[in-house]
C-alpha cells in the first residue's frame, strides 16, 4: 500500500497519474490498432465496429459501477489504516464482477443484433457490428474482473501493475489483429470477426495476469474466497458509491448512441467519421481522465484519514493541471485535426467529417477536463450522486434538441457538434458548483493537520 496522507499532494498526484495515463494510452491503442485494420475492410466494417463498439461505453458503465465503489471504500480504509475492511471489500468486488460478467455475456448475445439493426446506417453496416459483438463479448465480461482488481489496486495507492498488464495486453492484441483481421502469415483474414476474436484474447491475457499478481505478490489485499461468498452489505455499500458513476458511463452510452442514430441519414461515411473521429477524441482525453482516476484515491485516502485540508487542495490541483493540459491539446486540435484522421482511412469525405468533428468538439476539451476532476472527487467523497445529476443534465441539453435537430430539413452535422460543446460546457460548470457544495458539506472547516506541502 501506498500512504497518500503523507507528502506533497502535486507529487502524488503526478506519481499515480503518469502510469495512469501510460496503462489507458495503451488502453485507447487496443481499440485503435483494431480500427487501423478494421479500416482496410471499407465504410460498412469502420461504421459497423465504430457503432458496436459503443457498446463499450456500456459495459464500461457496469465496470465503473463496480470500480468506483471498489476504489473509493478501499481507499477510505487504507486512509484509516483499515486492512480487514480493504479485504472485504475486494473479495466482494470480485464476485460481483462474476455475477456481471454472465449477465453481459447473456444480455449481448441476445440483444447485439437487434442494436445494430437499429443503429446501422445499412445492412452490411449492422451485419459488420453485429458480428464483432459476438466475437468481442467475451472480452467485454472479462472486463469486470479487471475493472474490480485494478480499482482495488488504485485505492491503496498502487498503480504499476495495472500499466503493465495494460501494456502486455495491447502488446498482444497489436500482434493478434493483423493476423486474425487481415490474415498476415495464415493467409486466412477473418475481417470483423478476427478484430473481435484478438481483443478478447488478449483481455482474457490480462485477467490471467492480474491475478497472478495478487495471488503471488499482493500481501495487503489478496483473493481470499471464503469472503467472496455474497455479503449483500458489502454489496450495498460497494454499489451506493459505484452506481452514480456507472451512471454516468451509461450515459455516454445513450448520447453516443443518439449520435449515430441522429446522423444515420447521413450515411456510411459520416458514422465512419464520427466512429474514428470519436476514438481519436478518447485518446485526446487520457491527460484528463489520468488526472480524474488519480485524484479519487488522494483524496480519498485524506477523506478516510480525517485531513480534510489535504482533500481539498487534491481536488483544486487536479482541477488546475488538468485544465490546463486540455487547454493545450485544444489549440493542436484547432490546427490540423484532419491529420489525425488520415491515419486510419484515406477516404477523403471520411477524413473531411471527422477532421470538422474534431475541430469543432475541442472546444469542449477544457469543461470535459473538468468534469472528469469532478466526477473523481465525488467517488473520494463517498456521495457520487451529484455527478451523476449532472451527466443527466445533457438530457436536456443536448439528447432532446439533437433529436429534434436531426427532423429539421436544415439540419447539418456541424450543427450537433455545437451542440455538443454547449451542453458539456453546461454540465461543467454544474459539476463544479455541485463540487463546492459538496465540500463544504462533507469537509467543514479546516482539519488540524500539519502543512500539507
Amino acid at each position: 500500500m501506498q500512504d497518500l496522507t503523507e507528502g506533497p499532494i502535486a507529487g502524488h498526484l503526478g506519481k499515480l497519474a503518469a502510469p495512469i495515463a501510460i496503462g489507458m494510452l495503451f488502453q485507447t491503442l487496443y481499440y485503435l490498432v483494431d480500427l487501423y485494420f478494421v479500416a482496410q475492410l471499407g465504410e460498412a466494417a469502420i461504421a459497423g465496429v465504430s457503432s458496436a463498439g459503443n457498446v463499450q461505453f456500456l459495459v464500461m458503465a457496469l465496470t465503473q459501477a463496480l470500480a468506483a465503489g471498489t476504489m473509493a471504500l478501499i481507499a477510505h480504509a487504507s486512509g484509516r489504516k483499515d486492512p480487514e475492511d480493504s479485504s472485504l471489500i475486494f473479495n466482494q468486488s470480485i464476485g460481483l464482477a462474476g455475477l456481471c460478467a454472465v449477465i453481459t455475456l447473456i444480455g449481448g448475445y441476445v440483444l447485439a443484433g437487434p442494436y445494430m439493426r437499429v443503429l446501422g446506417a445499412d445492412a452490411a453496416t449492422a451485419e459488420a457490428g453485429t458480428t464483432y459483438l459476438h466475437w468481442f463479448l467475451p472480452g467485454l465480461g472479462l472486463q469486470f474482473a479487471l475493472a474490480s482488481m485494478g480499482a482495488a489496486l488504485r485505492g491503496t495507492g498502487v498503480v504499476q501493475p495495472t500499466m503493465i498488464v495494460q501494456m502486455a495486453t495491447v502488446t498482444l492484441n497489436a500482434v493478434l489483429a493483423p493476423i486474425m483481421i487481415a490474415g498476415w502469415f495464415t493467409g486466412r483474414p477473418l475481417g470483423v470477426l478476427g478484430a473481435g476474436l484478438s481483443s478478447s484474447i488478449a483481455v482474457g491475457a490480462g485477467v490471467v495476469m492480474l491475478g497472478y499478481y495478487f495471488a503471488k505478490q499482493s500481501r495487503y489485499i489478496e483473493f481470499n474466497l471464503a469472503r467472496m461468498r455474497p455479503d449483500f452489505s458489502a454489496w450495498k455499500r460497494i454499489l451506493s458509491i459505484g452506481l452514480p458513476p456507472g451512471g454516468e458511463f451509461a450515459l455516454m452510452f445513450v448520447y453516443m448512441a443518439v449520435v449515430y442514430w441522429t446522423i444515420r441519414d447521413f450515411g456510411a461515411q459520416a458514422q465512419a467519421a464520427y466512429g474514428v473521429g470519436s476514438r481519436v477524441m478518447q485518446a485526446i482525453f487520457l491527460p484528463a481522465m489520468a488526472i480524474a482516476f488519480a485524484v479519487g484515491p488522494l483524496a480519498g485516502q485524506n477523506v478516510g484519514a480525517g485531513r480534510h485540508d489535504r482533500a481539498r487542495k487534491s481536488f483544486t490541483t487536479a482541477a488546475l493541471i488538468g485544465s490546463s493540459i486540455m487547454l493545450v491539446l485544444t489549440l493542436l486540435c484547432q490546427l490540423r485535426p484532419e491529420v489525425l484522421i488520415r491515419g486510419f482511412t484515406d477516404d477523403t469525405q471520411v477524413i473531411a467529417l471527422g477532421g470538422e468533428f474534431l475541430r469543432i468538439i475541442s472546444w469542449n476539451f477544457v469543461a470535459v477536463g473538468i468534469v472528469f476532476t469532478c466526477s473523481g472527487m465525488f467517488q473520494a467523497l463517498g456521495n457520487t450522486l451529484p455527478g451523476l445529476g449532472a451527466a443527466s443534465s445533457r438530457l436536456i441539453t443536448f439528447a432532446v434538441p439533437a433529436v429534434w435537430l436531426s427532423s429539421q430539413p436544415w439540419f447539418e452535422l456541424p450543427h450537433l457538434w455545437y451542440l455538443s460543446v454547449a451542453s458539456v460546457t453546461l454540465q461543467a460548470v454544474l459539476a463544479w458548483l455541485l463540487v463546492r457544495l459538496q465540500l463544504r458539506a462533507r469537509l467543514p472547516g479546516p482539519s488540524a493537520d500539519p502543512a500539507t506541502t
